[in-house]
């Protein structure tokens, strides 16, 4: 293969599997497409309340904040692949019933609100599932090249899906708008039927949800990269959404048109998103990270002002074409660098809590700016919105992006989990680590330094209550100490190691003096007393 070739961003295509659901997930794209322009075109004709109409691009956006990071431990613990069938299956049966309700006219303000609220409950179970399988379907060259085709694919839908929503509401109603969507979920569930993943079976039993969860959130404190994304992701979400949640005002008010008038622009945004999918492998190629997030945090201000003062529809089209290429420039960066910067097994769980910032971001914004623009119109609020986003340009001053990652993030598999002669289950512990090391005095500093990051790898695989104690009568001993709940948290902790942490284990292993490895003490912790004994009784005395 070519140079060239590598650098196409439509080398993932050749992929049979990764090709097949992604053209499913065009049609199902289109389909949510579709209804969005119903919904929020049908919520702007029943209520003249501007913060209901931005409530619709809330509650879309909204689970995906609270549910997520549930989601995720859901796709890093069950088949991805039956998860998302399970999410397209629920999400079917919702817009059937909203399609149902619209043709009775039976929906009202609140009830349109609760059934977008649910499919956007579909759409949290699914994404995880459907981003960290990304990973699973193409090798880990082409993982950015993928994320700029589903970004690509996305918007390709965006530049034509409002315009023929349009279409379908002003002939026919957001009812048939809400039909359409209904029937494109079934392209992307034949996809997912016939798609057959080869992922190794995991020998340990699953983790329970809570442990899953929390093991997410711990991985995600201890990377202090992640924490930068997260961070950049929510202020994005946050200012950027403004333009998409006031965009059927702005066409209403603004530009005085209609359902067509709405679906025109939101193709414009599509086709500008379009062009950033295209233009992201080449800008990964001449910028830094922090470049480009601070050039779509520009681009995307620049637009916001525009959209919010324009009343000519071309200066608005032209607007939210630059509006759209930053947006795809900066949401698919944040996700490679997540992805890229995260081991397999845990995946789904950074992925979850980056959509829970970002579209946190984006339900709180939608609330925000449609206050703003209740009480001071949507023009001033999206002028607001595109000043609060240049500080977002400046936040790269004290937090900048990560580099592009090119850490080994595969298993480590130097772990052989030892025979042990004391019988034990797998849900026998606590477990308590102690690790012996020989270090000279001259090498000290240099042990210390490399054990503040080799404690950051424990806490992060799940170590808890690490330690590092140096022998007073022998003061050459150091000991690194740890606890575990079980005997298999102790064992899948191991199994976390990726080969970019190796260097630190080396770099431990050359320190050390001693004639033999270091030596390493494998415990159970137990009581001295019998447990129903296990409280300090006082003794009676009597006083009288």
């Amino acid at each position: 293969m070519s140079p060239n070739e590598r650098r196409s961003p439509l080398l993932p295509l050749r992929n049979e599997a990764y090709r097949r659901i992604w053209l499913a997930s065009i049609s199902s794209n289109l389909g949510g497409l579709i209804q969005g322009v119903g919904a929020a075109w049908m919520m702007a004709s029943i209520s003249t309340s501007e913060n209901m109409v931005a409530l619709v691009q809330a509650s879309n956006t909204g689970p995906i904040m609270l549910l997520s990071l549930i989601a995720g431990a859901i796709a890093d613990s069950f088949d991805r692949r039956r998860v998302m069938i399970a999410a397209q299956l629920f999400m079917i049966l919702v817009s059937a019933l909203l399609t149902l309700f619209a043709l009775l006219d039976l929906i009202t303000p609140w009830a349109l609100l609760a059934f977008t609220f649910l499919i956007g409950c579909g759409t949290a179970l699914n994404n995880p599932s459907w981003q960290a399988s990304v990973g699973d379907i193409v090798p880990r060259g082409d993982l950015p090249a993928a994320v700029s085709l589903n970004s690509m694919g996305f918007n390709i839908t965006r530049s034509v899906g409002p315009a023929i929503g349009g279409m379908i509401v002003a002939a026919a109603g957001a009812a048939a708008a809400f039909a359409v969507n209904t029937l494109s979920y079934f392209a992307i569930i034949y996809a997912l039927i016939r798609w057959r993943p080869n992922i190794p079976k995991n020998p340990l039993p699953r983790e329970q949800l809570g442990s899953a969860i929390a093991a997410g959130l711990r991985y995600v404190a201890m990377s202090p990269n992640l924490g930068k994304v997260l961070f950049r992701g929510f202020v994005f979400g946050l200012t950027a959404t403004a333009i998409l949640s006031l965009l059927p005002i702005v066409a209403r008010d603004q530009l005085i048109g209609g359902p067509l008038t709405f679906g025109g622009l939101l193709g414009a945004f599509g086709l500008g998103a379009i062009f950033g999918a295209f233009a992201n492998q080449r800008a990964r190629e001449l910028l830094s990270s922090e470049d480009i997030v601070r050039a779509a945090f520009a681009g995307f201000a620049v637009a916001a002002g525009v959209t919010g003062i324009s009343t000519s529809i071309w200066i608005t089209a032209l607007a939210l074409m630059v509006a759209g290429a930053c947006w795809v420039l900066a949401l698919s960066l944040f996700n490679t660098v997540v992805q890229l910067s995260t081991p397999r097994w845990v995946v789904g769980r950074a992925l979850s809590l980056y959509q829970t910032a970002t579209f946190g971001g984006m339900a709180t914004g939608s609330w925000l700016w449609g206050s703003v623009a209740e009480n001071y119109g949507s023009g001033q609020a999206l002028v607001a919105s595109s000043l609060l986003m240049m500080v977002g340009v400046f936040i790269g001053l004290f937090l900048p992006m990560p580099a592009f990652a090119t850490l080994d993030l595969d298993p480590l598999n130097r772990f052989n989990e030892p025979s042990l002669r004391l019988d034990i289950r797998p849900r026998s512990g606590p477990i308590v680590i102690h690790v012996d090391f020989e270090i000279a005095d001259e090498d000290v500093p240099e042990f210390l330094r490399v054990m503040v990051e080799r404690r950051r790898i424990r806490l992060r695989d799940g170590a808890r209550n690490w330690a590092l104690m140096r022998d007073l009568e022998n003061p050459d001993i150091w000991t690194e100490t740890y606890h575990v709940p079980t005997w298999v948290d102790y064992v899948r902790h191991n199994q976390r190691r990726t080969k970019a942490d190796a260097e630190i284990t080396d770099r431990l292993l050359e320190l050390h003096r001693g004639d033999r490895p270091p030596k390493v003490h494998r415990m159970i912790e137990r009581q001295a007393i019998p447990p129903a004994d296990d409280v300090f009784h006082q003794p009676h005395i009597d006083h009288h």
